[in-house]
């Protein structure tokens, strides 16, 4: 990746979105001489994906319960940020052979979830609705939808869920494959109208990746990336799913792709983030421990 990344876009209102976004900076690449330098945010959010909590042995680079620890470290970072809210990008939990040893692990880590931040959005990822269904996933974490939009500081954001087969079933009592994630047609409507009815500008959070297409993408990406265009306001997508920190721009909007919390043993190698946003509209991302740090400008 290099030190600066910038594309050039076939469209008007393209050039527009980019003059909006910016360029992106990297961790260590001039961040210093930022123009938010010095600046108090007008919003900070805490991110965080992948915890993948459970009460089992290690499987592979996958650590569970060594979760527990790895967001209690996170708890104390992120306490001093003094956040207006927390976003976990989905697969809160992992997968259970029985109800009520899922609903276990979700209330486990729900606990010390809660304890970080007053108001708290829940992503769901294919793992929250492996053995639960989507309204004992969200009755537990007291959330009322699975996707939904909210305003906060000038900005609007919106939850997406795309835990639906292709068929348009939702995920629950170990009926899905992971590689068949969908955004639904009345979904996909609801959005559209959705930031229509917006102005401001806008972050998305997802858990499958809507920038590209394979295994970890949503199988319709290219149709929600079309509604995002076509907006005008989306600006920036943050988003989880393939464990790995990853970033793309796709016709002016940017896609991070944040590291799971997850992965290898130890704190060292957990991941999470504080997000915040200037008056002016310039986003900075500091990543903590494995999450990579980013600053539009």
């Amino acid at each position: 990746m290099s030190k600066y990344s910038d594309l050039s876009f076939a469209s008007e209102r393209s050039r527009r979105r980019f003059l909006q976004t910016g360029a992106l900076l990297i961790a260590g690449a001039g961040t210093a001489q930022a123009q938010t330098q010095g600046e108090e945010p007008m919003l900070r959010i805490g991110l965080m994906t992948d915890l993948h909590y459970a009460d089992k042995k290690p499987a592979g680079s996958r650590y569970y319960r060594e979760t527990l620890a790895k967001i209690a470290e996170a708890s104390g970072q992120l306490a001093k940020a003094r956040l207006d809210f927390l976003v976990e990008l989905g697969d809160f939990i992992d997968a259970a052979d029985a109800v009520d040893v899922e609903l276990r692990y979700l209330k486990t880590i729900a606990k010390p979830f809660a304890e970080i931040c007053h108001e708290r959005h829940h992503v769901l990822g294919n793992h929250c609705v492996d053995t639960l269904t989507k309204e004992e996933f969200l009755g537990t974490v007291e959330q009322e939808k699975s996707y939904y939009s909210f305003d906060r500081g000038g900005y609007h954001f919106v939850v997406l869920d795309a835990c639906f087969r292709s068929d348009g079933k939702p995920y629950g009592r170990n009926n899905s494959k992971w590689t068949d994630a969908n955004i639904p047609p009345d979904e996909l409507e609801w959005l559209a109208d959705d930031l229509k009815q917006s102005n401001k500008s806008t972050i998305v959070f997802a858990h499958q990746r809507l920038d590209y297409e394979g295994n970890h993408a949503v199988n319709n990406s290219p149709a929600v990336r079309k509604i995002f265009e076509e907006s005008g306001n989306v600006t920036t997508v943050f988003q989880g799913h393939s464990h790995a920190n990853d970033y793309r721009q796709v016709n002016g909007v940017h896609y991070c792709t944040l590291r799971a919390m997850i992965e290898d043993s130890g704190l060292a190698n957990s991941g999470f983030a504080i997000l915040e946003i200037d008056t002016r509209g310039g986003l900075k991302i500091e990543g903590f421990q494995k999450q990579v740090s980013y600053q539009w400008t």
